[in-house]
């Protein structure tokens, strides 16, 4: 049955949390428990809604990579793109297919907000010691691609945030840099996963029965959220530590755990 207002609004909330190191997973548990529960494919779409928005927001830059190949620098930060997504690709999906992740229930969701909180606090102040770096090293490209891999096992955690602060940690101290380099990293990734999940959907036989209007109203919704968050987070956390991120994730986690049905 079509119920365009939740679908809008769930757009909106997949826009407003896939980017920002607050787990979108979380909030979209909690949306569906009250606005209720939508298909695995009304998902993926929405989630493909985000991937199209990051992509908008780094068009020049990719262009610049894409047409710049000659130059060392553009070649070397491709080349380790690429290594981040491979890493992210051979390990993350033998452990999918080995069924190797938490359920997208209430409590490890909400445990994931709290511990992933604390790490983010703990995370951004070390890195803060070593100082303004902002060099991409062959170690935080393989740790940016297994962080992903952590975030796809660990629903809550937020891959964004995952990335991020390991990165920040291997040496990409700089929070506009490191965000950077996840978000592009994040671009392929994000739209191998959907892919995947899709194809694992269609051979299920699980793509009949869509309110049609939903889902193109959520993808437009989650498209344009997530273009107006990625360009404000760009901006913000160049003079913004993410500590405020931290403090919400921990409310949030505790509040799911005080306040939401545990079978949820």
């Amino acid at each position: 049955m079509s119920d365009p207002i939740s679908a809008l609004l769930l757009g909106i909330i997949e826009g407003l949390t896939e980017f920002l190191p607050v787990s979108s997973t979380g909030h979209l548990l909690i949306a569906q428990h009250w606005l209720g529960a939508r298909s695995d494919f009304f998902n993926i779409v929405i989630q493909a809604g985000a991937i199209v928005a990051i992509t908008l927001v780094f068009r020049e830059r990719l262009w610049s990579l894409a047409t710049g190949l000659r130059e060392p620098g553009n070649r070397d930060y491709v080349l380790k793109l690429a290594v981040a997504f491979l890493v992210t690709a051979l390990v993350g999906l033998p452990v999918r297919m080995a069924g190797w992740e938490l359920p997208e229930t209430v409590t490890p969701v909400a445990w994931a907000l709290i511990i992933g909180g604390v790490w983010m606090i703990v995370a951004e102040r070390l890195a803060e010691r070593r100082g303004d770096l902002t060099r991409v090293t062959w170690t935080v490209a393989v740790l940016v691609g297994l962080a992903q891999v952590v975030a796809g096992v660990f629903p809550g955690t937020s891959r964004s945030a995952a990335a991020i602060f390991i990165a920040m940690l291997a040496g990409l101290s700089r929070r506009s840099a490191a965000a950077e380099f996840v978000f592009l990293v994040g671009i392929p990734t994000m739209f191998a996963a959907s892919a995947y999940a899709f194809l694992e959907l269609w051979l299920d036989g699980g793509l009949g029965g869509e309110a049609w209007g939903d889902v193109t109203l959520a993808f437009v919704a989650a498209m344009v959220t997530g273009f107006l968050v990625v360009k404000w987070l760009l901006g913000y956390i160049k003079s913004h530590r993410f500590t405020g991120f931290a403090i919400y994730r921990i409310v949030l986690g505790a509040g799911l755990l005080l306040f939401m049905p545990s079978g949820f």
